[in-house]
């Protein structure tokens, strides 16, 4: 794990102004990475460094002939129109880049009149996907989603017997995962109905998950394992991710081999991706219940259980079309923690993975999971929210949900902040939900009362 070093200061200041406002998600702390290009133009997706409200155009950067060494060769590979080369650099790249980034971006810098004509403002830019995602895994670690979600189905026994003993996951669909703002279209698919023919049509519970997605650096030779001790060398970083389900189409599907149409539809992800070493202030130790069974050796290291978990803060916002319409602000459905939600820490996720000979590789992307924490006002879908679709929620509108409906716009939001450490942030990761993109005559819609299901 990263170290702290003089990158974390928090006596910190940019010569960027807006990156020393104290609410700000990206101060000098952070140097968060992400793809981009001017709003509008004909020109190329490159590489880029969130400061304050600005973006440090890293192809302009290189062009000026600011960084040398290790961080030249850093700089030029995480100025392409993706971050895999510069990913799979490893450690000493990626340390060697945020170094000579947080010294040239600190007020006094020599760098400062070379880099001010290479910032871009946030609000000027758009986004495409920071890497290109060959492989996508979800898990499902959030063991308070898990006993909501398995309560629905079986009260006796919520926790599959397997679950504190192996990371669950299932492979997702890594064509469909978009960048934050991509609209989100409402699936078709079958689910159940109350003959003995299911339905065809729109999915009528669709969902969001809160969830996390890590990023992998290095990857592994197929057969190669991942020792738990050097799990993180092989992870980059995270970023929001918004998981989206069909909750009455999954139920139908799922069984014997897993979803399918109920989650290859669409996931988002935010655009900016907060690396583990900006997140050495926030390190926690993974939590376990008294009597737990401790993880098995090729899961388990010291280090790992004091400071493998990570103290984000997890947030979720609604807005309907009709407050968008009279300008109201989204409101808030819950807001959760990483460390309170997650049974299992990103380094165990990685190595169980490899731990069958799976070669992973650099962009790679693996998905928490959704990220609950222990009370309803923590949940993160609202197929937990609504206990199964029973009871709706009551928004400030005087609207109602019980499932997401088309033109609503669901933002996620996450940051890091303790005693002593500057506070930073992700970004959010919106998506607005628009109706079915075609439509079959003389389709069933699926009943509303169908069975949900989690993950």
């Amino acid at each position: 794990m990263t170290p702290l070093n003089e990158t974390h200061s928090i006596d910190l200041r940019s010569w960027v102004a807006s990156a020393n406002d104290g609410a700000t998600d990206f101060p000098l702390q952070n140097l968060s990475f992400g793809i981009f290009r001017r709003r509008g133009s004909n020109e190329s997706f490159r590489g880029g460094v969130a400061i304050g409200d600005q973006i440090l155009d890293l192809a302009s950067a290189v062009h000026r002939g600011v960084f040398n060494g290790l961080a030249q060769g850093a700089a030029v590979s995480a100025s392409r129109e993706r971050l895999n080369d510069f990913m799979a650099m490893g450690t000493s790249a990626w340390s060697a880049l945020r170094l000579a980034l947080s010294r040239a971006l600190r007020e006094g810098a020599n760098e400062r009149h070379a880099l001010e004509a290479c910032l871009v403002a946030q609000s000027a830019a758009e986004h495409a996907l920071p890497a290109t995602i060959g492989d996508y895994t979800d898990f499902y670690i959030g063991i308070h989603h898990a006993t909501a979600v398995g309560r629905l189905f079986r009260p006796d026994t919520p926790l599959l017997p397997n679950y504190k003993w192996v990371p669950i996951g299932y492979h997702g669909r890594s064509s469909s995962v978009v960048v934050s703002g991509e609209p989100i279209y409402r699936p078709h698919g079958q689910s159940k109905g109350t003959a003995d023919t299911p339905d065809f049509g729109p999915s009528k519970r669709l969902d969001y998950e809160l969830e996390l997605g890590f990023f992998v650096g290095p990857g592994n030779r197929r057969g190669a394992h991942i020792p738990i001790e050097d799990a993180e060398s092989h992870l980059f970083g995270l970023a929001l991710f918004n998981d989206w389900s069909a909750r009455d189409i999954q139920p139908w599907e799922y069984q014997p081999l897993g979803p399918f149409l109920s989650k290859n539809f669409a996931s988002t992800l935010s655009p900016w991706i907060v690396t583990f070493e900006a997140l050495a202030p926030f390190r926690a130790y993974c939590r376990r219940a008294q009597g737990d069974p401790e993880p098995l050796p090729y899961l388990r290291s010291d280090e790992n259980m004091a400071r493998g978990s990570l103290d984000v803060q997890l947030e979720v916002l609604l807005q309907t079309e009709k407050m968008k319409h009279v300008g109201s602000q989204p409101v808030c459905l819950s807001c959760s923690s990483f460390v309170e939600a997650a049974y299992w820490t990103p380094a165990q996720l990685l190595t169980h993975h490899a731990a069958g000979g799976c070669n992973l590789n650099a962009g790679d992307l693996l998905g928490s999971g959704t990220l609950s924490g222990p009370h309803p006002s923590q949940a993160g879908s609202l197929i937990e929210k609504t206990i199964g679709g029973r009871e709706a929620i009551t928004l400030p509108s005087g609207e109602s949900r019980i499932f997401l409906e088309d033109g609503d716009t669901v933002s996620l939001r996450a940051w890091c902040e303790r005693e002593g450490a500057q506070r930073i942030g992700f970004g959010e990761c919106v998506g607005t939900i628009r109706a079915a993109p075609f439509d079959t005559p003389g389709a069933l819609h699926p009943a509303q009362t169908g069975h949900p299901h989690g993950d």
